[in-house]
Parts: C-alpha cells; structure tokens; sequence
C-alpha cells in the first residue's frame, strides 16, 4: 500500500484501519521474528512519556525501581500451582546455553512473580523490613498464538509493580491504591476514561487472591483490558517462604501484590483517539506538540519566511509554561515537500497542533494554528503566540477526554435488559453492558460461548447503575452482583 493511498476507513474494516495507522503513522513495524514488533521512534515516543509520567506517579507513592533477571528457573513456575497452570502454555523455555543442555531449563521471564518473591523471601527477616515496594521496567515474553502489533505480541514492554506487606488489609489498599493510580493517568495523560472493578474468579490472574482491572471501550465498541492490580494474598509467599518476625514474636506469611501495564496502552490509544485521517494524540502524550509548516512561493519569499518562523520557533521552545516541560515544538522547513503534503504527514502522526505561517500572515503579525482532533482553525498574534498555543493544547486534552466519555457513555446500556436484547447488542454494534449475574460461573460461560462476551469487571460503586439489576441476564435468578459485559481484545 503507497504512503498516499487513503487509510481503510473506520467504519469500512476497523481492524485494517488500526494496522494501517500503527504503521503508517510509523508507530511499529513487523519484525523477521513471527509475532514480534518494532517499535520506531514515534512509537517509542508515546512510550517514553508513559512511562515518565507512571514512574513519577510510582516513586511518589513510595516505590522503587529495581531490575530482576529474564531468566527463571523453570521449577520456580511450579511452586504455584495456579501460576504454573496459567502460564505454562505461554512460556519460552531455554534448554541449551553455550552449547551445552543446561541442568535446568530457563523459563524466559512472562512475569517476574516468582524469582522477585524469591529474592524478597531472601531480604526479609522482620516486620520492620516491610512492606517493599518495588516497581520494574522490562520486557516479557508469551507465545501467543494470534498478534497483533502492540496489542498482543511474542515480547512486549511493560512495567510491573511488586509488594510485600504486614497484613492482608495492607496489600488490599496497595493494590486498590495502584488501580486509582492507573485509571487517573489513563483519564488524566491518555485522555481515556476507564472503568474499574474487580475481575471474576475465571478472569483473575493466575495465583491472585483478587485481580482488579481497568476497562475502557475502543471506537469499535469493544473492551481493552489496559491494566490490572492483583491482591496475591500469601500465596507466593508460601511458595517461596517469604516470612517475617511479627511484632509479637510469631513467624508469619507477608502478602503481596502485583501490577502491570505495557506497551498495549499505545494501542488504546491509537484505537481510543484515531480518526480516519490517522492518528490523534493528547497533547500531555505527544511527543511533538505543535508542528510549524512555513508556506512560501517564491524565493523573496521562502528567505523572509523561514527567518519568521525560526524566530517563533526558538521562541517556543524556550516557552516557560504552566507545567515545567519546555514545549515540544518542531520547525517543518524541509523544501522538497508542499505545504499541503505536510499537512497530510503531521496529520496522520497526530501532532495535536499545527501552525501555518506564511507571507500574509507576517505582513499581519500573525500565524494560523489548526487542532488536530476537530480541524479548527484560529488565528493568534506572533506576540502572544506561546500563551495561545499552551491554552489550545490544554483545550485539546481536556476536549478528548470529554470525547470519549461521551462516546463510551452513549454506547453503554443500562436498565432491565433480556438476554435476547443482551444477543443482539452482543451480535451488532456491541458496547458496555451493565447487567446483573448470580455469580454462578456456568451462566459466566454459556455467555461467552453463546455471544463471546465476557465479564469485564464487576464493576466499583461509582460505576454502577443508580438502580442495581435484580436478575441475572442469562438465567433470571436473583442477581448476587451487577456485571459489566462486553467483547473484548
């Protein structure tokens, strides 16, 4: 496909469209490795500011970054049982290493549960060395079947917290603390509303006590499973004899938790904001935020232009803005290209702000700046440029949040439904389904196979319908619980 055809539209093959702007857009690129990706620098980009922004939000909540090998030993996996079960169909396992067979194979790393409990079990002796809170950034590896670039892939990068703690109570405030943590960015920096709850049994991760999770809708109306926080009660730490000295002098089992998000959030984001002209970033993610595009005819022309907007743009780079960052501008002055061209390119990057400056605008002491996510245009002073282009930018986040609240709000249903009316929203235009469940796993799966629904959340309390459902949707037994289903990736 030539960089000039127009994407696949939304509507038209939205599963084409996302893949075309993944790599169009120059997010990622296949690798020679089946299943695995590239990131390139415009992907890697968003990543960076992710991860800026959550390793601040971790550290000021008290955690440490650390690092824990990729190599696990495989008998490690089978000291849970829950966690071996889970994973054992997704591990990459190393058999031979400087031409020898090894004495025991390696397990490359798909979560770091079991070698960080390890080593925890190693540091601590009393309650006085707890609780530890410890984050990493690394990469994984699950053999997947089915890829699909940053959403599902053989190697990813992700972040994952690990804790230990005095008390069962403790670890259960940590890992509600960390999902708080996780919908405010995704609300807040990814300008993508979440809901939050807690997963079913069936859902939960491998070996947790309770596993909570944050949903938000792609433009397809489906799920996407952004993060996750797991309560893992003592279980690992029984596995690996993690124990401490209580303060009353009893030997006692600590409680951890463990969270995780990974570079499938630049996924949600792509199918979260994009539009059929490509991508759409919110400012506080953008790696560039404004992007100048000079416009000259003629030579006499091209000199006093570009002389203008250098100046602009050495001006703005060295805005001093509200938040401490400098103001991620770029200067477009390549020649070999037509304004109009450039227009396509940034577009379909997603730059949130563009500025034109040309002949007629100088002569006027002015630029245009066009928004990326509705196209409007403003005329702004060169003299009070920064301030106008550091208000737009804090409009287009806050607009693309509402946006998408509003789209997730108008395609959730709520209120008494039939599971015939369940069906049919499940086997056309899909969405978030706020419905009762008795808690009986066998309905949880007649749903799944009959609609391939599933139980998203079990949704907190500031997400529930103001009039809990009574019924189950699939049996009509009295509802233990409201439930929040939907299709998902």
């Amino acid at each position: 496909m030539s960089d000039d055809k127009k994407l696949t539209t939304r509507a038209e093959d939205f599963s084409a469209w996302y893949n075309e702007v993944v790599l169009r857009a120059e997010l990622a690129d296949y690798s020679p490795v089946r299943g695995c990706m590239v990131i390139r620098p415009s992907g890697y980009g968003i990543w960076e500011r992710m991860q800026r922004a959550l390793d601040d939000m971790f550290k000021a909540t008290g955690h440490q970054n650390a690092y824990f090998p990729l190599f696990i030993p495989e008998s490690f996996l089978h000291k849970e049982a829950e966690h071996v079960q889970g994973f054992a169909p997704e591990t990459a396992v190393v058999t031979h290493g400087g031409g020898k067979e090894l004495d025991e194979p390696l397990v490359v790393r798909p979560t770091s549960e079991t070698i960080i409990y390890s080593m925890f079990a190693k540091w601590v002796q009393s309650y006085r060395d707890l609780p530890i809170l410890i984050n990493q950034w690394a990469n994984v590896v699950r053999w997947e079947m089915r890829t699909r670039l940053f959403l599902r892939t053989l190697e990813f990068l992700w972040q994952e917290g690990h804790t230990a703690h005095v008390t069962h109570d403790e670890a259960e405030e940590e890992a509600r603390k960390i999902l708080g943590l996780y919908s405010d960015f995704m609300e807040g920096w990814m300008a993508m509303p979440v809901i939050t709850g807690q997963k079913t049994e069936s859902e939960k991760f491998a070996g947790a006590l309770r596993t909570y999770a944050c949903e938000a809708m792609m433009q397809d109306n489906r799920a996407l499973q952004a993060g996750t926080s797991h309560n893992l009660g003592q279980n690992f730490a029984k596995a690996f004899n993690l124990t401490f000295q209580a303060e009353n002098g009893e030997i006692a089992h600590a409680w951890n938790t463990s969270w995780g998000v990974s570079t499938r959030l630049v996924g949600a984001l792509v199918m979260t904001h994009g539009d059929d002209n490509g991508l759409r970033i919110p400012p506080l993610l953008a790696p560039t935020e404004l992007v100048i595009v000079p416009i000259w005819k003629s030579d006499d022309e091209r000199g006093r232009v570009l002389e203008t907007a250098r100046r602009v743009y050495d001006s703005l780079r060295d805005w001093e803005r509200r938040e401490p960052n400098r103001l991620r501008v770029h200067l477009d002055d390549r020649e070999s290209m037509k304004p109009g061209a450039k227009y396509y390119e940034w577009e379909l990057r997603g730059v949130p702000l563009r500025m034109e400056l040309g002949p007629r605008d100088i002569d006027k002491n002015q630029c245009v700046l066009v928004r990326r996510d509705t196209r409007a245009k403003a005329t702004a002073s060169l003299d009070s440029v920064g301030e106008d282009v550091e208000t737009l930018l804090e409009a287009i986040q806050d607009d693309m949040v509402a946006a998408a609240l509003d789209r997730r709000e108008k395609n959730s249903h709520r209120g008494p439904i039939t599971y015939d009316r369940f069906r049919q929203l499940m086997d056309g235009e899909g969405g978030f389904v706020y419905a009762g469940w008795c808690g009986d796993p066998a309905c949880e799966t007649t749903v799944k196979e009959d609609t391939k629904a599933t139980i998203r959340v079990m949704p907190d309390e500031e997400f529930r319908s103001a009039e809990p459902p009574r019924t189950c949707v699939r049996c009509g037994r009295p509802s233990t619980t409201e439930a929040l289903w939907a299709k998902a990736y």
